[in-house]
């Protein structure tokens, strides 16, 4: 059995609509199908979860969202009309959109939430009445009643361990599909919560290892997962396998084909992730495995990263002899609830390396006043313009030599390297560059390993 999800762009209008149809319509296999919200139908286009949003703040701002209502009902009537569903059998969408202000939530977060996951919620409703419609029979399964069960933030809800229990009671008959909403689940008092932006990918992963699917398809917009962004790297080589722990390597630097915290579920499952292409579903994608029984035919897999770092450098002598500095460190950037990427260090220097996004307002004034205050640093430096290059591939690890020949590369093109961390794993390399190096970067890296 198979669990398909279908991003936004592969379910923006009727005919890509029709693509997923026929998808879902070519393989018994593919029994459960889980719905993002339709996304851009063309450039300036926008996506109905951001009509959402803004459906959101007109009603927290006491403003009347019937007008917003029309152009999100829309969207979804012109996906039905396409498919010949008459407007009568997609009225309820309409019903729930206008249903929404009058319920209660516990905050404006939960109704944010609330609002967002309704993108998913009735694209799912809209994909079983057309399937039914076509003779296809399918069945709209909800998250409450699937019983997957969230805790955590309103937008960033982690899944509870007894909604792999719930799933478990789901009864698949021989001839129906099960049509699931992703992005959301029911928090224990009853209330929406969505998972991170793409939370579609985490829910359709719950669902393979809940309903113990044999391997996860997640269909988008690109024919594989690229060994380098194409955006950088002219053509570069499609990824045929991958292991877990590359892909989660290469997600958390800013491969963005799939969700990062999508791969958790699969891997406690053990399910395999085949990541397709809607408008080509007869080529073979990218397939993420476990690296258990893993033989990598290349030494590296793929190269990420991006420019939109920063970092904070640390000096201080005999900074190893003291206890708890680092604690104390940790504790400041808790204290501003930051969070950071990496953060080596050396026997008298820490460099802690944040996402840029992270640094808001006078927080970095705000953190170095308080490292020199409770540490008295003898230096103490902030570097606005960062990028990180990661060099992941599981043929790394026991190949001698591959950061001698990505350092000589890059030094032949005069690209100065101020740090490097390579962890435990052995399967991946970090570079702090300077950001108006990181294209040229990527592209001898690229170059080095891959012509």
């Amino acid at each position: 059995m198979k669990v398909c999800k279908f991003g936004g762009s592969s379910l923006a209008d009727g005919k890509n609509y029709e693509h997923a149809v026929n998808i879902i319509k070519s393989d018994p296999e593919r029994r459960v199908i889980v719905t993002s919200a339709p996304g851009k139908r063309h450039n300036g286009d926008i996506k109905v979860t951001d009509l959402l949003i803004k459906y959101a703040n007109a009603i927290l701002a006491g403003q009347d969202g019937q007008t917003i209502v029309d152009e999100i009902f829309a969207r979804y009537q012109a996906i039905g009309a396409y498919f010949g569903v008459l407007e009568k059998d997609v009225e309820e969408i309409k019903e729930i959109l206008l249903a929404l202000p009058k319920k209660d939530y516990p905050s404006a977060d939960y109704l944010m939430a609330a609002f967002k996951a309704h993108g998913e919620r009735l694209n799912a409703r809209l994909m079983a009445i057309v399937l039914n419609h076509l003779g296809i029979k399918a069945r709209f399964v909800d998250a409450k009643e699937a019983g997957i069960v969230v805790t955590g933030r309103p937008d960033d809800a982690t899944v509870a361990a007894e909604t792999y229990d719930n799933l478990a009671r789901i009864k698949l008959r021989d001839d129906e599909r099960l049509i699931f909403p992703g992005f959301f689940g029911y928090t224990p008092a009853g209330n929406i919560a969505t998972f991170a932006r793409g939370g579609s990918d985490i829910t359709g992963a719950i669902l393979a290892r809940g309903l113990h699917a044999d391997v996860y398809e997640n269909f988008t917009d690109v024919d594989a997962i690229f060994a380098a962004n194409p955006a950088i790297v002219k053509d570069p080589a499609p990824i045929k396998t991958m292991t877990f722990r590359e892909m989660r390597e290469l997600s958390s630097a800013g491969f963005s084909v799939l969700q990062n915290e999508a791969l958790l579920p699969a891997i406690q499952g053990n399910v395999k992730i085949n990541v397709k292409n809607t408008a080509h579903p007869d080529l073979p994608g990218t397939m993420v495995v476990s690296e258990n029984g893993f033989h990598p035919t290349s030494t590296i897999t793929g190269i990420a990263g991006g420019p939109n770092f920063a970092a904070l450098y640390l000096h201080k002598y005999l900074q190893n002899k003291e206890v708890g500095s680092t604690l104390r460190i940790l504790n400041i950037l808790k204290r501003h609830n930051l969070r950071y990427e990496h953060m080596p260090s050396g026997i008298d220097d820490v460099t802690i390396i944040f996402n840029k996004d992270e640094l808001q307002g006078d927080v970095v004034d705000q953190v170095c006043n308080e490292i020199q205050a409770e540490i008295q640093p003898d230096r103490l430096e902030f570097y606005g313009n960062y990028a990180l290059l990661e060099v992941v591939g599981e043929g790394m690890a026991e190949k001698p030599g591959v950061s001698a020949a990505i350092l000589s590369a890059l030094a032949k093109e005069n690209i100065y390297v101020p740090m490097i961390n390579k962890g435990a794993s052995k399967i991946s390399i970090m570079l702090g560059i300077n950001k108006k190096d990181f294209n040229k970067a990527v592209q001898v890296v690229y170059q080095r390993f891959f012509k």
